[in-house]
């Protein structure tokens, strides 16, 4: 009787049946999410080169990545600084050194002069010309023209001691002898709908493009294969955070339903009225509070739309019911300004605020953790101090996280397990002032509701933005004096702190030091990164209370800083920063009733990009506008990145790029969650394996 061999399934079947993968290797693909043959599979090419044409050396140009071949004229072991193997090759168009640092007797004897060479690589200026620092090569026949590839060639992301040379290898095994026994888990009906390639087909491509492939769009990341595999990985995620908003809805939470006498009271006091969209975004988050589970809310905000006050009001509605409420901010900077903000107004409240950063030490430290462990504190305000070992809430009812794309995923996690009480789950209120336009940012924040407080204050006046070429310093350093001496203060941000020779940037101590000359009748103080914290928290308190006239800084200020006396921002090198990041810095002016002023002080002439990202800039102070801009001009960058969003980084889908997909993405996730529910497991395994016991933060 023969038995019939099961076929291998590669979502079991371990990395270490393919050739060549021990121990070492498998520890080392580890480290990339790689365990299985499906995870080898399914880690997609991030980036193709080109090989499939023979560049002359005579053609060559710095920055180019390019596939050539010659004789090698001369080959030595050369000691300029640093010991390296040095050969010239030519083809009689040209020439090209080829350095080496790290190599061996063997590379010295194969490179010996007379041989025939090819190699790929990018070309930069060295000593004596053209040259490629430890291109790919290869050694060939006497008699042997140099045959280009004939399909491009994919990179993969790696890690160190794992080359590209082995995920090749590695990625045509497993398509060699696993790519059969792969299931396909999308819908016919959607499948068919969007004319997608199925998943075979796509897997087979990607990984080893034939001859004859659009080169244009693979390399654009817009090829059919490649959106059949986005589609698949985009549900993946969906799917994902739809099963955490799940398991969240079936965890219990305190109820706020109070008389939000605290609220009233607050209210009452503020100098300033609530705006229309305040008022609506605090109903959305009351609403949320009064249900007995854990509320997962994100607000949106624009800089200074007023988002720390909503936060305010919402912690007192978690106090007046009895429980505790941890605010968490990226940096000391902020921390202690949320602290100033809350104390202020809710101390006449009779509320208990108690700052805990990585400064609060020794007895003061002490007695804050007691206070906070026996309840008496209602409010604690810190940094990831919060998350540390022995911070323990006698009853944590609400969680508020300022910027949350900068914690990390699993810090965020630690914060929710800091109450007693852990058959309760502490509400979620997460703030962020990076605009995401909102289709968007209902696709990315799934698992959450998504508010958003699109209106400033009463008062606020648009901010006027200019751009000024850097050799009309003197008259910017002019306007600075003008506006100082009726009064008001200014901000000069500089990109860098030290002298660079990589980019010719002006610093901020050479800065600092050249205002202090030229404006010796003001008070010029620096504030940077790598200030201790106690010096950058005096200078930014001598600031706040008018003693400085002009703040110089690095982009250390680009968050939370609120000084509403502060009417004018000089941004140097603007030409290098992103919209979004300008955007926020010309945030930090404009806080106040008074006319305030943003010069971009950018260094000619403009690249195009650079001149369309300043027009926007000056066209509009509307920061969900400018985030669509952005998002048009250079994809997600720092937008929708795995920085600002805490988005797991994708292994081929893009955001920005196949955000035509989103909608039929959301719709698939919907019809495989009630038709195919077997489905879902397999698909978020296949694309999220270990990431998604994050998603709950």
């Amino acid at each position: 009787m023969s038995v019939v061999a099961r076929a291998p399934d590669p979502a079991r079947a371990p990395l270490t049946c393919l050739k060549g993968v021990g121990p070492r290797l498998a520890e080392k693909l580890k480290t990339l999410g790689l365990e299985t043959v499906q995870d080898l599979l399914f880690h997609l090419p991030s980036r193709y080169q080109d090989r499939t044409r023979l560049t002359p050396l005579g053609s060559l140009r710095p920055g180019q990545e390019a596939l050539v071949a010659g004789r090698v004229e001369l080959s030595d072991v050369v000691y300029r600084g640093r010991r390296a193997l040095v050969c010239r090759i030519a083809d009689g168009t040209g020439h090209l050194h080829l350095r080496f640092f790290h190599f061996n007797a063997a590379q010295q004897e194969q490179l010996a002069r007379g041989r025939w060479v090819r190699c790929f690589g990018a070309v930069r200026f060295g000593p004596a010309g053209f040259e490629m620092a430890h291109p790919e090569y290869s050694i060939l026949p006497a008699d042997a023209a140099p045959q280009p590839e004939n399909h491009l060639t994919p990179v993969y992301p790696s890690t160190a001691g794992v080359s590209q040379t082995s995920l090749r290898r590695l990625a045509q095994e497993a398509l060699n002898r696993h790519l059969i026994h792969v299931t396909e888990l999308l819908p016919d009906n959607v499948r068919d709908e969007l004319r997608l390639p199925n998943l075979k087909d796509a897997l087979e491509l990607v990984h080893r493009p034939p001859p004859g492939a659009d080169v244009a769009a693979l390399m654009s990341g817009s090829a059919p294969v490649q959106q059949r595999l986005s589609f698949e990985e985009l549900l993946a995620y969906t799917l994902s955070l739809r099963r955490v908003r799940e398991r969240l809805r079936a965890e219990r939470a305190p109820r706020f339903a109070g008389n939000d006498g605290l609220i009233k009271q607050l209210l009452a006091r503020l100098p300033f009225a609530l705006t229309r969209a305040q008022r609506r975004v605090l109903e959305e988050i009351n609403r949320d509070l009064a249900r007995p589970e854990p509320m997962q809310r994100l607000v949106q905000g624009d800089v200074g739309s007023g988002k720390t006050i909503v936060a305010a009001c919402a912690a007192l509605r978690a106090i007046e019911a009895g429980y505790q409420v941890a605010f968490m901010a990226p940096t000391e900077l902020l921390a202690e300004q949320h602290c100033r903000n809350l104390t202020e107004w809710l101390a006449p409240l009779g509320v208990s605020v108690a700052a805990l950063s990585a400064r609060v030490t020794g007895r003061a430290r002490t007695q804050t953790l007691l206070d906070i462990a026996a309840g008496q504190t209602a409010i604690a305000v810190g940094t990831h101090a919060l998350f540390q070992e022995g911070v323990k809430f006698a009853r944590l009812g609400l969680i508020v996280v300022d910027e949350q794309h900068r914690f990390g995923v699993q810090q965020r996690l630690r914060l929710r397990t800091k109450g007693e009480h852990s058959d309760e789950a502490p509400h979620q209120l997460i703030m962020s002032a990076t605009p995401i336009p909102r289709t968007l940012a209902q696709s990315v924040y799934a698992d959450l509701d998504v508010s958003v407080i699109d209106e400033l204050p009463a008062g606020r006046q648009p901010i006027e933005t200019v751009a000024v070429p850097a050799t009309r310093r003197a008259d910017v350093v002019a306007r600075v004096h003008e506006a100082c001496a009726s009064g008001r203060q200014a901000y000069w941000v500089c990109p860098l702190i030290e002298e660079s020779e990589a980019l010719d940037l002006e610093t901020a101590t050479r800065t600092a030091e050249m205002l202090t000359e030229a404006l010796p009748d003001l008070t010029v103080m620096l504030v940077h990164g790598r200030h201790k914290p106690k010096e950058k928290e005096r200078v930014m308190a001598e600031f706040k209370r008018g003693k400085v006239n002009l703040l110089v800084a690095t982009t250390v200020i680009e968050v939370g800083v609120d000084v509403p006396n502060a009417s004018l921002m000089i941004i140097e090198n603007a030409e290098r920063l992103g919209l979004s990041q300008l955007h926020q810095l010309r945030g930090r002016v404009g806080r106040g009733s008074i006319s305030s002023s943003c010069v971009l002080l950018y260094q000619p002439p403009l690249s195009e990009i650079a001149r369309e990202r300043l027009a926007v800039l000056r066209s509009t102070n509307d920061g969900f506008e400018i985030a669509r801009r952005d998002l048009e001009m250079r994809g997600p960058g720092e937008l929708l990145g795995t920085r600002q969003t805490g988005v797991a980084a994708f292994h081929i889908a893009d955001i920005a790029r196949d955000r035509g997909l989103l909608p039929r993405v959301q719709q698939a996730a919907a019809q495989l969650l009630s038709d195919y529910p077997e489905r879902v497991e397999p698909i978020i395994r296949r694309w999220m394996a270990r990431r998604e016991e994050y998603g709950a933060v």
